[in-house]
């Protein structure tokens, strides 16, 4: 516990320098709101200060039990100290509700307690978007980095050189990850140019582009992209959220190796079709049923398709009153999730592939009992371990789903909020369906029970449920 609490620290001191950025945008604009974040930013960089001299010790070898304590560690510290600036602030704020917005914030869900948005400051408008940015490149670099050498529900079919852990891998990591670096960096600042182009503030657009890229999905106002009413910023903002759910380490093959992978591969082809045929079947309905113009209605669909596939949250338009059909496609949509190694979250488009070869073969063996035919990903062949490690996590996946709905009904939840409201949580897609939590409203009616509950869920689906949920049985503490 020492060494990761140790790691911890040194992320907390990050943060302590990032609470600066809108200490300094209060200043400017001249609210005394400054010192909220100067105070959290001192506290916790003098805590963070002290855990680093106090718990310096020999690392140990990283081994996949090190790696989940020091995950989760990480991500429960990080949710705590980015809920301090809301704690401090003259915002209406429970000490649940501080902890669920900085979790849905840094686990890049985009759920949120706070209302009228479009008359809070900017530096708390600000922070929301820093942390679900950093958050985003957070997720980016474990899924890349980590979670294939932990094993963690199939990811070890992405494993890499930069997987490696052998010295000899070291240079690589480090390339590979100045790399991701600036790609994450690089698209942020051109999606803001492109928001600012087509007509948003500076601000506006400035926050849109880290919450679009981190596919977080935390808007400045209270009708999301419905508030600006055109349909080039909606078209751009498909176009980035794409860039964000598609795996960045073939935007790091790209730029180091100079290999441009992207449109052959299987898993980014499947999610492309996908939500392309998704975006067509829901404008037909959209035209038929509504009356709406076939172009509107396809630009309705494709933003919000998008929106809740790549797991980001946005809304143009509140898509709960769009139909029966709608409701249903928007309910299996947030199961999904983008690809592996994106900021996106969901069960995620690879895992689906799996299951859907695993069922062919399985159709293929009622017929020819006999028949070798080995599971593949694209030109791979599934290995046994992988193959089970999807099995394990969609049955870990479904538990978790079914014991929320559970507890949240047990809290006083109607079926609907209970039923979406877990479902958002855990797929870190942001808003549910319903009057409560729909893309309409938010989660503030909702008690500290429920704002507790759903915190640990965003954090179990962002870990991907088993990195966490291993922390809970007793053969990980046996020494």
């Amino acid at each position: 516990m020492r060494p990761a609490l140790y790691i911890a620290s040194f992320f907390g001191i990050v943060l302590a320098g990032t609470m600066l950025i809108p200490a300094l945008l209060d200043l400017a604009d001249g609210n005394d709101t400054w010192s909220v974040f100067a105070v959290s930013a001192a506290g916790v960089f003098c805590i963070s200060t002290l855990g680093v001299i106090s718990l310096r010790e020999p690392m140990p070898a990283f081994t996949p039990r090190f790696g989940f304590l020091l995950t989760s560690v990480i991500w429960l510290t990080s949710c705590i100290i980015g809920a301090i600036p809301f704690w401090l602030s003259d915002l209406p704020m429970t000490i649940g509700g501080g902890i669920f917005e900085s979790a849905s914030a840094l686990t890049t869900t985009g759920a949120t307690v706070l209302s009228e948005l479009d008359a809070m400051e900017r530096s708390i408008l600000l922070w929301r978007s820093m942390l679900q940015w950093l958050g985003g490149i957070g997720i980016v670099a474990i899924g890349l980095f980590l979670f294939p050498f932990l094993r963690i529900g199939g990811m070890q079919v992405f494993r890499t050189e930069s997987s490696d852990r052998s010295d000899k891998a070291l240079p690589r990591l480090v390339s590979v990850t100045r790399a991701l670096c600036f790609i994450y960096v690089f698209v942020s600042i051109a999606c803001a140019i492109v928001y600012a182009a087509l007509g948003m503030s500076v601000f506006d657009a400035i926050c849109h582009a880290m919450t679009t890229i981190s596919t977080g999905g935390f808007s400045n106002h209270d009708r999301s992209f419905g508030f600006f009413q055109d349909s080039r910023i909606l078209w751009a903002a498909v176009f980035f959220m794409i860039v964000g759910a598609l795996p960045f380490v073939l935007y790091v093959e790209i730029l180091v190796r100079g290999r441009f992978n992207i449109l052959t591969d299987w898993q980014v082809r499947t999610f492309l079709i996908g939500i392309t045929a998704v975006t067509l079947i829901l404008a037909l309905w959209l035209d038929q049923t509504r009356n709406i113009d076939l172009a509107d209605a396809i630009t309705q669909a494709a933003f919000n398709v998008v929106s809740i596939v790549t797991t980001t949250g946005y809304a143009s338009d509140d898509y709960a009153v769009w139909g029966p059909f709608a409701f249903g496609i928007f309910y299996i949509l947030t199961f999904i999730g983008g690809c592996s190694g994106s900021t996106t979250g969901g069960i995620k488009v690879y895992r689906f592939i799996i299951v859907f070869q695993a069922l062919r073969r399985a159709f293929t063996r009622l017929v020819y009992p006999h028949a070798m035919q080995p599971l593949r990903f694209g030109d791979r062949v599934i290995e046994q371990d992988v193959y089970d490690s999807v099995i394990i996590y969609f049955i870990a996946f479904f538990l978790v789903y079914g014991f929320s709905i559970l507890a949240l009904s047990l809290a006083g939840q109607d079926f609907i909020t209970a039923l979406t409201g877990a479902q958002t949580a855990l797929t870190n897609v942001g808003p549910g369906l319903g009057e409560t939590i729909g893309p309409s409203g938010n989660f503030a009616s909702l008690g500290e029970f429920e704002l507790w509950l759903l915190s640990f869920i965003m954090v179990l689906g962002r870990l991907e449920i088993m990195t966490v949920l291993i922390l809970f049985t007793p053969v990980f503490w046996r020494d």
